[in-house]
């Protein structure tokens, strides 16, 4: 059942955890920092969280202006979540919030990495050099697929596969996670069958590195902050 509780102070930060102070409310927009989804892949993303939870969540934000339900267009017609404007607001506060719950023990349980998380893990961990020849990778998570490329020395994530790309990765956000820690291990990887790599593997090799010269930064480090990353302001 959706909560109706207020601080009922004035205090902007009052008034904000009105909006998002509720629990998983900032766990859903982290997921929907990467693009939009099914309330099915939210849910698959965040097993721990209830049905009746989500929904409730889903409709809090959704009430406060933060997401939106939208309608894909034919064939799809799937109903989806994305963020409002007023949602990709929240994404140097999660920055700030990840940054500081860093100073935190980890769960002590194992964690698994989802694919927004370690997709925004990547994003901010890596720094190509500014002028250096660009990568564009198409990447496979879950079943879903975004493009990966470097950038005027950034590395931009977006939601769905490239027009043309260098390479092609499909694994898993467990593996993601490792590779971003640990990019000479991408050949152990594929012959364990856990990655699968088509086209430039040099060119995703550039990529990976770019990551793990800024020290350790896979997602399991980075779930500390923002749940996994440092999102891109």
């Amino acid at each position: 059942m959706a909560t109706t509780r207020t601080y009922q102070d004035a205090c902007g930060v009052a008034r904000a955890l009105d909006v998002v102070g509720e629990r998983w409310a900032l766990v859903v927009v982290r997921e929907l920092l990467v693009g939009p989804q099914r309330f099915s892949d939210l849910r698959r993303s965040l097993p721990l969280v209830s049905s009746n939870m989500l929904t409730d969540r889903l409709r809090e934000l959704q009430e406060h202006g933060v997401l939106r339900r939208r309608t894909l267009p034919p064939p799809a017609g799937s109903v989806v979540y994305e963020l409002t404007g007023l949602g990709r607001d929240l994404e140097p506060v999660l920055v700030a919030l990840g940054a500081w719950g860093a100073r935190f023990p980890r769960p002590a349980a194992p964690v698994r990495p989802t694919a927004a998380s370690v997709l925004l893990a990547l994003r901010e961990a890596a720094r190509p050099a500014p002028g250096g020849p660009p990568v564009t990778c198409r990447v496979d998570l879950d079943g879903r697929v975004w493009t990966v490329r470097t950038r005027d020395g950034a590395v931009e994530v977006v939601e769905g596969a490239p027009a043309a790309g260098d390479v092609q990765l499909r694994t898993d956000p467990p593996t993601l996670d490792r590779l971003i820690q640990e990019p000479s291990a991408l050949d152990a990887e594929v012959a364990a069958g856990a990655a699968v790599v088509t086209g430039d593997a040099a060119a995703l090799r550039r990529l990976l590195g770019t990551a793990a010269t800024a020290g350790p930064r896979g997602a399991n480090a980075q779930l500390e902050r923002v749940t996994s990353a440092r999102v891109r302001l």
